[in-house]
């Protein structure tokens, strides 16, 4: 083997992952980190991703999953990122409490109120704040699920200006995120998160669980008429996340007349966040039409 020759072509190589890296490290780096949006506890921040603009840009809030007690905002998926390095929209990855720490309804009241942050923040991080969307897998998808079907939290007379800002959305994507906690009586949910979120040991039967609680965490008690455009994906083969969850709210939300979509990957299992472009062409159909056309 000719060895100038291949040090030619490990150099050509090279280059081309540098430039590759450049055209996309835009959107890998967030331009702010850990800002925090409360001051209750540590994990209460942000990091943000800003689209190269020089007009407002919309902007997706995405949260994590991880049954509610694990994952980590650093691991936006790709999707999300071809936005912000094609400069069409800025992403702010949320950070929530954890059950070890709190139960519910801390990790809601986070996500609504980083929604809140990121309006009074939106001048200075270039975003639009009347085009404000919200994703998320699995526990993520719940959350954000809840985020927009739940009323305006907003408080006009607060002194905290992040509390003056509104918390709703224009439009949400749920990945295989659970909606309707009453099932738990009907199917069999073998994960323990359910009942950790609600603070309930694993294994607790259905019928102990406190009926207010059940309600209060199900995104399906919320929907009403003025909800903003929701799509859910979701696999046929979940055995974590049952079907049923996103059916239901699918249901529920065509009943009250709010513009709806699920998408059900055929063989998918609890993971179809993470199944590739396939099943991310949908969500950002769904994301260009609701928050990118005028």
């Amino acid at each position: 083997m000719n060895s100038s020759l291949d040090l030619v072509r490990i150099g050509m190589i090279a280059l081309i992952v540098i430039v590759c890296f450049e055209c996309i490290g835009v959107a890998q780096q967030p331009a702010h980190c850990d800002i925090a949006y409360d001051d209750e506890h540590a994990s209460q921040c942000v990091d943000v991703y800003l689209a190269k603009s020089d007009v407002l840009t919309p902007a997706m809030i995405y949260i994590h999953g991880g049954g509610w007690r694990a994952g980590s905002k650093q691991n936006i998926p790709s999707w999300l990122k071809s936005f912000v390095a094609e400069g069409k929209l800025s992403v702010v990855a949320v950070e929530y409490r954890f059950t070890d720490v709190a139960t519910h309804p801390a990790q809601v009241n986070d996500c609504l109120r980083a929604v809140q942050f990121v309006r009074q923040n939106a001048a200075k991080w270039n975003i639009d704040p009347e085009r404000l969307g919200v994703t998320g897998g699995s526990a993520g998808g719940h959350l954000s699920a809840y985020v927009a079907v739940h009323g305006d939290i907003a408080n006009a007379e607060s002194d905290d200006s992040v509390e003056r800002q509104s918390s709703r959305v224009a439009c949400a994507v749920s990945f295989a995120g659970p909606t309707d906690w009453s099932l738990l009586g009907s199917i069999k949910h073998v994960h323990p998160a359910y009942r950790q979120l609600i603070g309930y040991e694993p294994g607790t039967p259905a019928a102990e669980l406190k009926a207010s609680l059940v309600t209060d965490v199900s995104p399906i008690s919320f929907v009403s008429k003025d909800d903003p455009p929701i799509m859910q994906v979701h696999g046929d083969k979940d055995d974590i996340v049952p079907l049923k969850h996103a059916s239901n709210l699918h249901e529920k939300l065509e009943l009250a007349g709010v513009k709806t979509e699920l998408v059900i990957v055929a063989g998918g299992n609890h993971g179809v966040a993470g199944a590739g472009n396939e099943v991310s062409k949908r969500p950002t159909e769904f994301v260009q039409q609701h928050l990118l056309k005028p």
